[in-house]
């Protein structure tokens, strides 16, 4: 029974291991390799390889350590508003066309008056391009809301909805509305921000009130 348990926790240990090296978000990363570790220090204890142990809860504070700083560290995050001409979001969608068609297909840059425009900065960096047109009932339909990988641990999101709402209020938004939503990553995304599903012109869409 204990080597069989033994055998479970290496395999469970190797794949929290090899999946980690493949996300390309930091907190990810952290997560699912102090996953990995833990699982190799009981490994390690069942089967009294004491090196494994060892090197694997130094791995694993080392994780732990990192977590942290990354919880604690303050970001600085603004919004800045842009023209559909802007030389940058062209150069933008062009580099992360493949993931954007993923979560927002067939997007492009409209002309539309009634459309607002802007990029989240997190620490002078782009991290996030939303697009949406807003009717004169402050309904604020979302066209692209697309967040790099590298900062999709929620940050950018909470600052947009909760920080941002005096912004958004100014631009005359009451109420954010996604009616489609092609990507069950994005859909568990809009849930955790407190968008509920509703029926809005006799289809199903995701609705916030700010």
């Amino acid at each position: 029974m204990i080597n069989i348990l033994a055998q479970l926790l290496g395999y469970f240990a190797f794949i929290f291991l090899a999946i980690s090296l493949w996300v390309n978000n930091d907190i990810k990363f952290r997560w699912i390799n102090s996953l990995g570790s833990l699982s190799f220090v009981f490994y390690g204890i069942l089967i009294q390889a004491f090196p494994i142990v060892l090197t694997n809860g130094v791995l694993l504070a080392i994780n732990i350590y990192f977590l942290f700083k990354i919880y604690r560290r303050q970001e600085k995050f603004d919004l800045v508003e842009f023209r559909n001409d802007a030389a940058l979001v062209p150069k933008f969608l062009s580099f992360y066309k493949k993931d954007i068609d993923a979560y927002f297909p067939g997007f492009a840059m409209g002309e539309e008056e009634k459309e607002i425009r802007f990029v989240v900065l997190r620490d002078v960096v782009v991290a996030n391009l939303f697009v949406a047109t807003v009717n004169s009932n402050g309904d604020a339909f979302v066209k692209i809301n697309y967040t790099v990988p590298k900062y999709r641990d929620y940050k950018v999101g909470r600052f947009l909805f909760d920080e941002g709402k005096e912004f958004l209020h100014n631009k005359g938004i009451k109420r954010i509305i996604y009616t489609q939503v092609h990507n069950p990553q994005h859909e568990r995304f809009l849930k955790v921000m407190g968008f509920r599903k509703e029926r809005f012109e006799a289809a199903d869409c995701y609705m916030k009130n700010i």
